[in-house]
């Protein structure tokens, strides 16, 4: 610690930190442009100019920049020095020279850095009256609008897109006052991460190109603290609602998970909220007759739409006839909906959804993140890792804001040669032109090359069952107890040897595994390496990645397979189901749930879109999707956090009957037991459900109580300049109703609240401080600038190391060996495209690549098939014919089958292909 006197007060900071970081952690207001707390400083700008004095008694003093400026204690500073202000007032008049004055029709209008950072430097006018320097923008693609005109060259994004996101096809060209940021040529940026660069750009340069389609301003638009429903990260986001739409998704800034950046598909996959084929009330399909009846208001194809009393009447009908009520949750539903599920059908007629493979991989998960002695990690302790071994998953693909903070954990080893050198780590170009090529070890076996690869230090492709093999060596190399597998080439020998020794000499090794490849094998080679580490008492940690969003905390709950539920219904031992937030065609093979769903006589199916499961139903009801719902998500780590409702659909739409699924269950419990329905609060079943399954029981705090108040306030969902709600509903009546009322959350659906700073608190809808409208105002409800939230972050964890020991695996799988007549067909995780819901947003749709087999050089050349041949291929009585990939990396014998391609695949599977299926 230092002290520090700044303007004639004392303070104490952090001795390691510069002074801009020091005094925005203060909360003292400094303007600043080209620093940015995930990037560190390289004094590009010179906006954050302070004068700075040699002791009490010198009056003289010299400017420095404070970003490039270290603490010193006993320092004195002055920020309100006149000179101080005046050098940045010229800068910024340097700045805003070639700067267009379009305010009025620019997208980040209202939400600019730029716009703070001119206003608290006093700059107002303007002395420039020549021809401005103009720049042709580039078309980079769906997610990116681009405006060149109003750079200022700061150049956060180069070092954002470059150095920390490890993209390759975003550049500055140019020089001097002639700079220029794009690509090479137009086309549409590569990087999953280019999404950040609205945020990181503090003007609008880039701009979110999905916003700019239905664009409306910052202050227009309602929020709610939420989670990112795309993977099983658990990144927060704020979306942004106007007109019943979501409009954009900003990160929500947590100090232990995503911080100040998120992956494109959970920023860019919400547009299957604002689907207009999406289900708005009840719908029933009668299977004999198609009629009209009291309290139908229409039939269209067959599909008659019912009120919410006939629709609930009707479904209790059903179900009080059926022998036996099956119902099917979802890992992409909440947990209070799926705790309402299982309590409408019983413990003993629970089913997850989730597929008999997939379910015993996420249950053994659970057991290795509490018994092998290694604790699962958030993403910012991921960041300080020193060695990292990854077995068997496409980080990129199937979890990868964890793929982003792996590259700054493998490039922190310049931090760690800064510091031998007194460098401090803050000085970002300093510690880069030390680091050069440098990282700290880190390994990686998959199938497949990965984007991650650059980074390694040495790859490994194979087949699954040899990815095993790897990690049982590795974990025998640590503990000569772990059993080893037999037959081990020299080569792997090696590999083996050497990943060994890395995760012994660091200070905080990192094993990540996962169930991509639906293999139990790498699961439990994963699990021998964590407890080996732990036996050598190596403080590191085991990060397991899950598929979907609620993957974990459906595990934790409990109840069957898919599989069991599907076999009770084609039996008939059960003959009525009630399906959860779950298209079972993309779980399991069609054929397989035709015959169990024409066998039920009753069929509910509860979701927010039109799937093949939907169509099946005898009566569906419209249910919530995360904008217009509360409840809480386990993540990967364990981790389990509330989303807050961000908008009443109501409202907007009076003809809707959107309902959040729990309520639509406990509304169908009471009309089954033919009881008068008993209105339920989110507080009352999370509690429930909390006292019900121990493993959850921490989950009740995850979030803010309905009765949570500042000031006795309720917490704004709009901002404080929100311009009213009376145009909202002008389409539908001059008369302006009462705002929607929210039983469930502190939350309030008006600009009336408690929307400021000054109070911590653990879940912020918006980021808004006096002077700070842009995504630095995260800044001012931080405890220092990068670190946590005041009032710490949100969540609470429900996985850690148990006491106890855990034994090693000791069935090891024997060397893969490939088929004449068989191909292994392997599930192969995606970002764009493979995932249920985000694949429907079009932006999303864009950007999908092309769904295609994966295949080694050598198959292709020993079936003779060239780029752009396509094969058909046979699992059972399930077939999938795509073109094909042929990937130098990808092991023989092995065929790649991509997620949400037609043909759902969890493990791993022997499949046929006959020589005439396929066609160059």
């Amino acid at each position: 610690m230092a002290t520090i006197h700044v303007d004639g007060r004392d303070y104490e900071v952090d001795g390691a930190d510069n002074l801009l970081h020091a005094c925005l952690s203060l909360g003292l207001d400094i303007p600043y442009f080209c620093w940015h707390p995930a990037m560190g400083s390289v004094g590009a700008c010179r906006q954050c100019a302070v004068k700075q004095y040699k002791n009490a008694d010198d009056t003289q003093g010299m400017l420095v920049m404070s970003c490039m400026a270290p603490v010193q204690d006993d320092a004195y500073i002055s920020i309100e020095d006149e000179e101080a202000k005046a050098f940045r007032a010229n800068v910024i008049e340097w700045l805003m020279i070639n700067h267009p004055h379009d305010c009025p029709v620019c997208e980040e209008g209202g939400h600019c850095h730029l716009q703070d950072m001119t206003v608290m430097t006093g700059h107002d006018s303007r002395r420039y009256r020549f021809r401005k320097r103009t720049h042709r923008n580039q078309d980079l693609g769906p997610f990116i609008g681009h405006e060149m005109n109003r750079c200022i060259t700061c150049y956060r994004c180069v070092r954002f897109y470059q150095d920390y996101a490890g993209g390759g096809d975003l550049g500055a060209f140019g020089a001097h006052d002639n700079v220029y940021f794009g690509r090479f040529q137009e086309g549409t940026l590569e990087s999953p991460f280019s999404g950040n660069l609205t945020e990181v750009c503090p003007t609008g340069v880039f701009t979110d190109q999905t916003h700019s389609e239905h664009y409306t301003r910052k202050w227009d638009l309602q929020f709610a603290p939420s989670v990112c429903h795309q993977c099983a990260v658990g990144c927060n986001i704020s979306p942004g609602e106007r007109y019943g739409d979501i409009r954009r998704i900003e990160n929500r800034y947590h100090g232990e998970v995503n911080h100040y950046f998120l992956c494109d598909r959970g920023r860019f996959g919400y547009g299957y909220v604002n689907r207009e084929d999406r289900p708005r009330v009840p719908e029933w399909r009668e299977r004999q007759r198609v009629g009209t009846e009291p309290g139908e208001t229409g039939v269209v194809a067959g599909t008659i739409s019912l009120e919410i009393d006939d629709a609930l009447d009707r479904a209790a009908d059903g179900l009080r006839n059926a022998r036996r009520v099956i119902g099917i949750g979802s890992p992409r539903a909440s947990l209070e909906s799926n705790h309402m599920l299982r309590t409408l059908v019983g413990n003993a007629n629970f089913s997850t959804g989730i597929a008999a493979r997939e379910l015993e991989l996420l249950v053994r998960m659970n057991e290795l993140n509490t018994r092998c002695g290694l604790p699962s990690p958030s993403l910012r302790e991921i960041e300080n890792c020193d060695a990292v071994f990854v077995l068997g998953e496409d980080l990129i693909n199937s979890a990868a804001r964890m793929a982003l903070a792996i590259r700054q954990a493998v490039n922190a080893k310049g931090e760690a040669l800064a510091a031998e050198r007194g460098i401090p780590s803050w000085n970002a170009e300093a510690v880069k032109t030390l680091a050069q090529e440098a990282h700290h070890p880190f390994f990686l076996a998959t199938p497949d090359a990965t984007e991650l690869d650059e980074l390694a230090e040495q790859t490994y492709n194979a087949a699954p069952d040899d990815i095993a093999r790897l990690g049982f060596a590795v974990a025998h190399y640590i503990d000569s107890e772990a059993p080893c597998p037999e037959a081990l080439d020299d080569a792997t020998t090696v590999l083996a040897s050497r990943i060994a020794e890395a995760l012994m000499m660091a200070q905080r090794p990192l094993v990540v595994s996962g169930g991509s490849l639906g293999t139990p094998a790498v699961l439990e080679a994963a699990g021998n390496v964590a407890r080996a580490l732990a036996r050598r008492t190596r403080p590191g940690a085991l990060s397991l990645v899950r598929r979907e969003a609620n993957s974990t905390g459906l595990s934790l709950l409990g109840g069957q397979s898919l599989d069991w539920a599907l076999e009770c219904l084609t039996s008939g031992e059960a003959d009525g189901v009630v399906i959860l937030e779950n298209d079972l065609y993309a779980r399991a093979d069609a054929g397989q749930i035709d015959a169990a769903l024409q066998r039920a006589d009753c069929i509910v199916t509860l979701d927010h879109q039109r799937t093949a499961t939907w169509d099946k139903a005898d009566i569906g009801l419209p249910a919530s999707s995360f904008a217009e719902s509360d409840g809480t998500l386990v993540s990967l780590e364990g981790r389990a956090q509330r989303f807050y409702q961000v908008f009443e659909p109501s409202y907007i739409r009076p003809e809707t009957r959107i309902r959040e699924s729990w309520r639509w269950l406990n509304a169908l419990k009471a009309s089954v037991e033919r009881q008068v329905v008993t209105p339920l609060t989110l507080d009352e079943v999370t509690r429930d459900m909390a006292m019900t399954y121990p493993a959850l029981a921490p989950a009740g705090d995850a979030g803010l109580s309905a009765a949570y108040r500042v000031h006795g306030l309720r917490l704004a969902r709009e901002p404080h300049r929100y311009s009213g709600r009376t145009a909202m509903r002008a389409n539908l009546d001059v008369s302006e109703p009462r705002a929607p009322q929210d039983p469930d959350t502190p939350f309030a659906f008006s600009m009336e609240g408690y929307a400021g700073y000054a109070e911590p608190r653990r879940e912020v809808a918006f980021a808004w401080a006096p002077g700070w409208n842009s995504p630095q105002a995260w800044n001012k409800f931080q405890d220092e600038v990068g670190g946590h939230l005041r009032a710490g972050d949100p969540g609470v964890r429900l996985l850690g190391p148990l006491p106890g020991d855990y034994d090693y695996a000791r069935t090891l799988p024997a060397r893969f060996a490939a088929h004449d007549d068989q191909w292994l067909a392997v599930p192969q995780a995606r970002l764009f495209g493979g995932d249920e819901t985000s694949s429907r947003a079009e932006p999303i749709q864009a950007r999908m690549a092309e769904t295609r087999f994966t295949v080694s050089r050598a198959a292709a050349e020993r079936l003779r098939m060239s780029p752009g041949a396509t094969l058909t291929l046979n699992l059972g009585a399930r077939q999938l014919t795509l073109p094909v990939e042929i990937s130098d990396a990808w092991p023989d014998g092995v065929i790649g089958v991509p997620d949400q391609s037609g043909l759902p695949l969890v493990a791993p599977e022997w499949a046929h292909l006959e020589p005439q299926e396929v066609r160059a």
